[in-house]
């Protein structure tokens, strides 16, 4: 296999998922920084790999990948070692869930285009932006939180990290980023607590990564 080439952007959300997802599996690639600051996203290069001009984009097994949850299902199935949803149709249906609950209800809204638009397109201030963000963060977090507590152990299911975990903690990342607090969740706080001890984890966090100057 040559060698898998990750296009990501070191604050994305949705590309730091799928870094967790990589070092979890041991998979050697090749990171490829977009500058989401400067548009490099909208090129015609970028647009031409990945119409949509979003970040992450994985290219492995001569395939181009994107859409994160989409790429980590696919690294779950290429590479099974430490498996990041379960076999169980009840248990997989359940991690998927939690996961889309971050990666579809909370960050889709929350993201850097949307926040742009409010502002830019809509006139909205910055404190009327943040409070968008904080209102659906909160609210998506609320709800993981009393969905994961019934079968939650050191992670949001049972003690070993899954890819609802791997949505977690980007997430968080970015509601401390935003100043959305976050005691009222300590099922979520005890997950990303573990997760983090991990190297896979450690090592995937944005602060690790190769910033754009």
């Amino acid at each position: 296999m040559s060698r898998p080439v990750f296009y990501e952007y070191w604050r994305s959300s949705a590309a730091y998922r799928v870094r967790i997802a990589l070092k979890l599996k041991g998979v050697d690639y090749e990171s490829r920084p977009v500058d989401l600051r400067e548009g490099e996203q909208r090129s015609s290069n970028f647009l031409a790999m990945n119409p949509q001009g979003l970040v992450p984009m994985l290219e492995i097994d001569g395939h181009r990948l994107t859409q994160s949850l989409a790429i980590i299902g696919y690294l779950d199935a290429r590479f099974p070692n430490q498996p990041l949803i379960p076999a169980s149709a009840a248990e997989r249906a359940l991690v998927v869930a939690m996961a889309m609950i971050v990666a579809c209800d909370i960050h889709p809204l929350n993201n850097l285009r949307v926040l742009q638009y409010l502002k830019n397109e809509l006139g909205h201030s910055q404190d009327e932006a943040d409070a968008w963000y904080r209102h659906w963060i909160s609210e998506g977090l609320a709800a993981l939180e009393a969905m994961a507590r019934p079968s939650a152990g050191k992670f949001l299911f049972g003690d070993a990290p899954t890819g609802a975990d791997v949505c977690l903690v980007p997430q968080l990342y970015n509601a401390r980023r935003f100043n959305v607090p976050l005691d009222d969740y300590p099922t979520l706080l005890r997950a990303e607590e573990n997760a983090n001890k991990l190297d896979g984890f450690a090592a995937a966090h944005p602060d690790r990564q190769q910033v754009p100057a």
